[in-house]
């Protein structure tokens, strides 16, 4: 599975999460490699590299700049899963590595 110049939006996410729906992911990837910058809504900027292994799961760490001038930092990982109309799906599981350090649940859409 390749990742590079996809775009993705979060439809679902844990209360204690900052994306939302207006967050938007650019992704690269080149080899095994992947990177994003993302921002929108409560993010102002936003980095995550990771690694995809042969299946398309990704181990990722991110860290972001919110609207409260704050730098939080976590670890995030990833399972894809294609959708009827061909689409990624991203099933998330992640924490804060920052902050109150808790964990949480996302899942992205290609878009």
């Amino acid at each position: 599975m390749n990742y590079n110049n996809k775009k993705f939006k979060p439809i679902q996410n844990s209360e204690n999460g900052e994306t939302t729906s207006e967050t938007i992911f650019e992704y690269k990837q080149t080899e095994n490699i992947i990177t994003s910058n993302y921002s929108g809504g409560q993010i102002i900027c936003g980095h995550l590299i990771g690694l995809v292994d042969d299946d398309g799961n990704i181990e990722m760490r991110y860290h972001q700049v919110n609207t409260k001038n704050k730098l939080m930092t976590g670890i995030c990982f990833s399972k894809p899963e294609i959708t009827a109309n061909g689409k990624i799906r991203l099933h998330e599981t992640w924490q804060w590595t920052s902050g109150d350090k808790t964990k949480g649940k996302s899942i992205l859409e290609e878009i």
